[in-house]
């Protein structure tokens, strides 16, 4: 599914026993994670574990933790400029007065600068995402006014068009229709096979075998990490759920990766 990076290649995104609180709840406890270059990436774990936090120290969004954030190989405040994100459809404001094309374009403003106007090529290139995520039709509607599917395809365009080395993902497939979530999977492939890597937050198991091939089981500490294969196993999946998942428990793992 992804391409292997050379073997002296820093991970694309790595913590170093990054360690958080939000006021006594301690949301993530000496998080190493290294994800390889290439890999088409999963944070998966239950509802509270700490996913969508250690997307934001990763993106410098959350600056009170312990332990250190690095992404290609740089510390992560210098390198978010080589990262393209899509955040969780419910921290954004579907209200904002702004175009789907106004979004994608959006994604341009560190290249152009802060006191530079998207121009007639700049707009051209957010065109051009639109049209990869099949949404050029709506490039003028309002973005609350798209269906929660359209808004994740127009987010990827915005990632998109930053023409980034990693994609970060906060829960990318949430409240999406079928037909959107089969083209987001789509155009995530083809920029893996290109060379990108993808790390998605994501809360299906039944599609993980079917999207992904590296995962890490987090719930606050990171319970394993690596390719799909190898650790998606029941022992893994009952220690990061914490007893929730019993059925799986009592599978083997190659009837484990079926079930999921």
């Amino acid at each position: 599914m992804s391409r292997p990076a050379p073997a002296s290649a820093p991970p694309a995104a790595e913590t170093v026993g990054v360690s958080l609180r939000y006021g006594r709840a301690l949301a993530l406890d000496g998080v190493s994670l290294r994800v390889p270059r290439g890999a088409m990436g999963a944070v998966v774990g239950p509802n509270g574990a700490g996913k969508s936090t250690l997307l934001k120290v990763l993106l410098g969004l959350d600056d009170g933790h312990e332990g250190d954030a690095y992404l290609l190989g740089r510390p992560a405040l210098q390198a978010r400029h080589l990262v393209g994100y899509v955040p969780q459809r419910s921290t954004v404001d579907w209200d904002f007065p702004a175009t789907a094309l106004d979004v994608v374009t959006m994604g341009l403003y560190r290249q152009l600068g802060p006191f530079r106007r998207a121009g007639r090529a700049a707009r051209e290139r957010a065109r051009a995402a639109l049209a990869e995520v099949g949404m050029e039709a709506f490039e003028d509607r309002q973005i609350g006014q798209l269906s929660g599917g359209q808004q994740q395809r127009v987010f990827l365009a915005r990632a998109l068009v930053q023409e980034a080395e990693l994609y970060l993902l906060d829960e990318p497939f949430a409240g999406v229709d079928a037909a959107s979530e089969a083209a987001l999977v789509e155009v995530l492939r083809r920029l893996n096979a290109q060379g990108a890597t993808v790390v998605a937050v994501h809360h299906d198991l039944t599609t993980l075998a079917s999207y992904f091939d590296w995962i890490a089981l987090l719930n606050v500490r990171l319970f394993a990490q690596g390719p799909l294969a190898a650790t998606l196993t029941p022992e893994a999946l009952q220690a990061a759920y914490g007893g929730r998942l019993p059925l799986l428990a009592t599978l083997a793992p190659e009837e484990v990766r079926r079930a999921v």
